[in-house]
């Protein structure tokens, strides 16, 4: 392990760091580096296995010499075809024109390769209906379906092909093209789920910002209007020669100038705590940018509601450093876990406690950083432990942070309800 992707396994607390780059892209998004779009373009030439069948045809069918010459030459427009689509539909702001150019061309090197060369090369149709149902709008996707496996059928049956071979090939274009579209609505919902993810992450931060601007209204408008009224009501004790009059009034604007102080930092206190909640939602659209799939139950956003929030709030913390430690350290790791527990130590005091836990190589020989320093502090201004090293069977990380779950007080039986 190299200190360039690992000296320790966090960094400090708080910082997102650069997203550590991936030779995969996610699906959905545009392809953003020549190395993602080389990875892409391989995985697709994998399914083009399948045109072994007619480059069978063209070395050992009897075909003459223009006859071979012309599969081959049809056989690597059509392969390059199916390149330039795939790169098109790879980049941000592709051309719809130029991809319904491109697959007219291989419908059309299909017709003309099978009508030429024979059945074996009904094969391409295949390719031919997924590309289709790649460029078609959904809701006029099964009708183009139809007509290409229409199509499909018609061009064996005019070439004479075997029965038996022109209903599997058609069935087979109509099916891949269908299973296409719906990958196309899969890959669709899961952009607009990461979309929708980080909305909520921003309106979250959104919330917050409202929050302390509503509490900062209400504290410095009361202290300010306060003080306002005392100045002008100790200048007028001082005109009249009331010294000692001005004296308590200018006292009394030192204490609530104080006490509004006092106020404006807790309330700045309150909107720099993180909430779990929050970093739940950020956690979701950090890992999913570095291509680590975050497995949480809904529930763990309630999971301790009477939580105190100083202690809340380091749970908050031990959540945010485990996801800065994944994304900045966690080289291979493609799942994190998150759950939340109770446990008891040995004088009865309960206990909550936040497991998180990625599938990466794992902390190795590195010493713990600052991170894990300044985390381990945090927890323990509210009486909690920090615990951490390998995931079950030796794999991955794990940090489990522990707070006490102290009951909230009750209120006293005589205690007025009036106000």
């Amino acid at each position: 392990m190299t200190d360039e992707h690992r000296t320790d396994r966090p960094d400090e607390p708080g910082e997102a760091g650069p997203v550590r780059a991936s030779f995969m892209n996610v699906p959905g998004a545009p392809v953003e580096t020549r190395r993602q779009m080389t990875v892409k373009v391989a995985w697709m030439l994998l399914w083009m296995t399948y045109l072994a069948y007619p480059a069978s045809s063209l070395l050992n069918g009897g075909h003459s010499g223009a006859e071979q010459v012309f599969g081959w030459v049809c056989l690597a427009v059509f392969v390059a075809a199916y390149v330039l689509l795939v790169i098109f539909r790879s980049q941000a702001g592709m051309k719809p024109r130029a991809c319904q150019v491109i697959v007219g061309t291989m419908i059309v090197l299909a017709v003309a390769s099978a009508a030429v060369l024979g059945g074996a090369f009904l094969t391409m149709f295949i390719y031919a209906s997924v590309c289709l149902a790649v460029i078609t709008p959904v809701k006029h996707a099964l009708r183009a379906l139809v007509a290409m496996a229409l199509l499909t059928a018609g061009t064996g049956l005019a070439i004479h092909a075997d029965n038996d071979s022109t209903t599997t090939f058609a069935l087979s274009a109509f099916l891949s093209g269908v299973a296409m579209t719906g990958l196309q609505r899969l890959v669709t919902t899961m952009k607009e789920l990461r979309e929708a993810r980080a909305a909520v992450a921003h309106l979250a931060a959104s919330e917050e910002r409202l929050r302390l601007a509503r509490d900062l209204h209400d504290l410095l408008g009361h202290s300010l209007s306060l003080i306002t009224l005392k100045s002008e009501l100790a200048g007028r004790f001082m005109d009249a020669g009331k010294d000692e009059a001005a004296r308590a009034q200018v006292a009394e604007i030192e204490q609530v100038a104080r006490q509004s102080l006092i106020d404006v930092r807790e309330a700045v206190t309150g909107f720099r705590r993180p909430t779990l909640p929050v970093e739940l939602a950020a956690a979701r659209t950090a890992l999913a940018a570095a291509q680590v799939r975050l497995e949480a139950a809904p529930e763990l956003v309630d999971a301790w509601p009477s939580l105190a929030n100083e202690e809340a709030g380091a749970l908050a913390w031990a959540l945010r450093e485990a996801v800065t430690n994944i994304v900045r350290h966690g080289e291979g790791a493609t799942v994190c876990t998150v759950t939340a527990d109770e446990s008891w130590d040995g004088g009865g005091e309960r206990y909550a406690v936040l497991e998180i836990t990625d599938n990466g190589p794992g902390p190795g020989k590195s010493q713990p950083g600052n991170g894990l320093s300044g985390l381990e502090e945090r927890l323990a201004l509210v009486g909690g432990r920090l615990e951490t090293g390998p995931g079950e069977r030796g794999k991955g990380f794990r940090i489990r942070a522990s707070v006490p779950l102290r009951p909230v007080p009750a209120p006293s039986p005589g205690a007025s309800t009036a106000s």
